[in-house]
Protein backbone atom coordinates (compact mmCIF):
# COMPACT_ATOMS: atom_id res chain seq x y z
CA UNK A 1 0.00 0.00 0.00
CA UNK A 2 2.90 2.25 -0.59
CA UNK A 3 2.65 5.64 -2.20
CA UNK A 4 -1.26 4.69 -2.48
CA UNK A 5 -3.11 8.25 -1.47
CA UNK A 6 -6.38 8.85 -0.45
CA UNK A 7 -7.30 10.59 -3.51
CA UNK A 8 -7.69 6.96 -5.45
CA UNK A 9 -9.46 5.29 -3.17
CA UNK A 10 -12.12 7.79 -1.40
CA UNK A 11 -15.67 7.48 -2.18
CA UNK A 12 -16.70 10.74 -3.61
CA UNK A 13 -19.13 12.22 -3.91
CA UNK A 14 -20.02 11.80 -0.20
CA UNK A 15 -23.46 11.56 1.37
CA UNK A 16 -23.93 14.88 2.99
CA UNK A 17 -26.58 16.40 4.95
CA UNK A 18 -27.42 19.62 7.03
CA UNK A 19 -27.56 19.72 10.74
CA UNK A 20 -30.86 20.49 11.20
CA UNK A 21 -32.17 17.26 9.07
CA UNK A 22 -34.14 15.01 10.60
CA UNK A 23 -32.47 12.10 12.46
CA UNK A 24 -34.93 9.60 11.04
CA UNK A 25 -34.27 10.67 7.47
CA UNK A 26 -30.48 10.56 7.95
CA UNK A 27 -31.04 6.87 8.57
CA UNK A 28 -33.37 6.56 5.63
CA UNK A 29 -30.41 7.92 3.27
CA UNK A 30 -27.73 5.92 4.95
CA UNK A 31 -30.45 2.69 4.80
CA UNK A 32 -31.62 3.61 1.30
CA UNK A 33 -27.43 4.29 0.22
CA UNK A 34 -26.41 1.11 1.72
CA UNK A 35 -23.46 3.35 4.03
CA UNK A 36 -22.79 3.13 7.36
CA UNK A 37 -22.41 7.43 7.75
CA UNK A 38 -23.43 10.44 6.72
CA UNK A 39 -21.14 13.56 6.88
CA UNK A 40 -22.95 16.70 8.23
CA UNK A 41 -21.91 20.09 6.87
CA UNK A 42 -23.01 23.61 6.23
CA UNK A 43 -24.34 25.77 3.37
CA UNK A 44 -20.64 26.44 1.95
CA UNK A 45 -19.62 22.42 2.31
CA UNK A 46 -17.58 23.00 5.50
CA UNK A 47 -17.58 19.47 7.69
CA UNK A 48 -19.64 20.13 11.18
CA UNK A 49 -19.98 16.03 12.18
CA UNK A 50 -20.60 13.06 11.04
CA UNK A 51 -23.41 10.83 12.10
CA UNK A 52 -22.37 7.08 11.88
CA UNK A 53 -24.28 3.98 12.08
CA UNK A 54 -22.59 3.18 15.08
CA UNK A 55 -23.95 6.48 16.92
CA UNK A 56 -27.60 5.27 15.71
CA UNK A 57 -26.47 1.87 17.53
CA UNK A 58 -25.38 3.71 20.77
CA UNK A 59 -28.76 6.19 21.22
CA UNK A 60 -30.84 2.73 20.62
CA UNK A 61 -29.01 0.97 23.55
CA UNK A 62 -28.91 3.91 25.79
CA UNK A 63 -32.81 4.49 24.46
CA UNK A 64 -32.32 8.00 23.96
CA UNK A 65 -34.36 7.96 20.49
CA UNK A 66 -36.25 11.50 20.29
CA UNK A 67 -38.51 11.48 17.04
CA UNK A 68 -38.50 15.18 16.40
CA UNK A 69 -34.36 14.81 17.15
CA UNK A 70 -32.44 16.22 14.15
CA UNK A 71 -28.98 15.22 13.03
CA UNK A 72 -27.15 17.96 14.94
CA UNK A 73 -28.52 15.91 18.18
CA UNK A 74 -26.45 12.89 17.73
CA UNK A 75 -23.80 13.99 15.60
CA UNK A 76 -20.11 13.91 16.69
CA UNK A 77 -18.25 16.94 16.06
CA UNK A 78 -14.93 16.09 16.38
CA UNK A 79 -13.97 14.45 13.36
CA UNK A 80 -11.03 13.04 12.56
CA UNK A 81 -9.83 14.02 9.20
CA UNK A 82 -7.63 13.25 6.04
CA UNK A 83 -6.82 14.62 3.04
CA UNK A 84 -6.78 13.17 -0.80
CA UNK A 85 -2.92 13.56 -0.92
CA UNK A 86 -2.81 11.33 2.89
CA UNK A 87 -0.96 7.94 2.37
CA UNK A 88 -3.81 5.43 2.54
CA UNK A 89 -1.18 3.23 4.81
CA UNK A 90 -1.16 6.28 7.52
CA UNK A 91 -5.13 6.13 7.34
CA UNK A 92 -5.71 2.51 7.57
CA UNK A 93 -3.01 2.83 10.70
CA UNK A 94 -5.34 5.58 12.21
CA UNK A 95 -8.49 4.02 11.89
CA UNK A 96 -7.07 0.99 13.75
CA UNK A 97 -6.09 2.79 16.58
CA UNK A 98 -8.93 4.74 16.81
CA UNK A 99 -11.45 2.00 15.75
CA UNK A 100 -12.68 4.52 12.98
CA UNK A 101 -14.54 3.28 10.25
CA UNK A 102 -15.06 6.49 7.96
CA UNK A 103 -13.07 9.29 8.06
CA UNK A 104 -13.85 12.52 5.40
CA UNK A 105 -11.97 13.46 3.09
CA UNK A 106 -11.84 17.37 3.56
CA UNK A 107 -10.17 20.06 1.33
CA UNK A 108 -8.89 23.66 2.65
CA UNK A 109 -10.44 25.46 -0.37
CA UNK A 110 -13.52 22.87 -1.38
CA UNK A 111 -14.75 21.60 2.49
CA UNK A 112 -15.89 17.49 2.44
CA UNK A 113 -14.34 15.94 -0.90
CA UNK A 114 -15.23 12.49 0.04
CA UNK A 115 -14.94 9.81 2.45
CA UNK A 116 -12.63 6.81 2.80
CA UNK A 117 -14.11 3.74 4.76
CA UNK A 118 -12.77 0.32 5.65
CA UNK A 119 -14.88 -1.21 2.61
CA UNK A 120 -12.92 1.28 0.44
CA UNK A 121 -9.51 0.16 1.70
CA UNK A 122 -10.50 -3.46 2.07
CA UNK A 123 -11.99 -3.01 -1.97
CA UNK A 124 -8.81 -2.24 -3.14
CA UNK A 125 -6.72 -4.62 -0.72
CA UNK A 126 -8.70 -7.33 -2.46
CA UNK A 127 -7.40 -6.32 -6.07
CA UNK A 128 -3.83 -6.33 -4.88
CA UNK A 129 -2.83 -9.09 -3.87
CA UNK A 130 -4.60 -12.42 -3.14
CA UNK A 131 -5.56 -13.55 0.88
CA UNK A 132 -3.12 -15.88 2.64
CA UNK A 133 -4.05 -18.87 4.51
CA UNK A 134 -4.53 -18.60 8.18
Amino acid sequence: MEDIFVGRLMSSPVETVAPDTAAHVAAETMIDEGIGSVVVTDDDGRLLGILTATDFVQIAAEQRWATDATVETYMSTDVTTTTVNAEVRDVADLMIEEGFHHVPVVDEEEGVVGIITTTDITAYMSTVQTPSPA
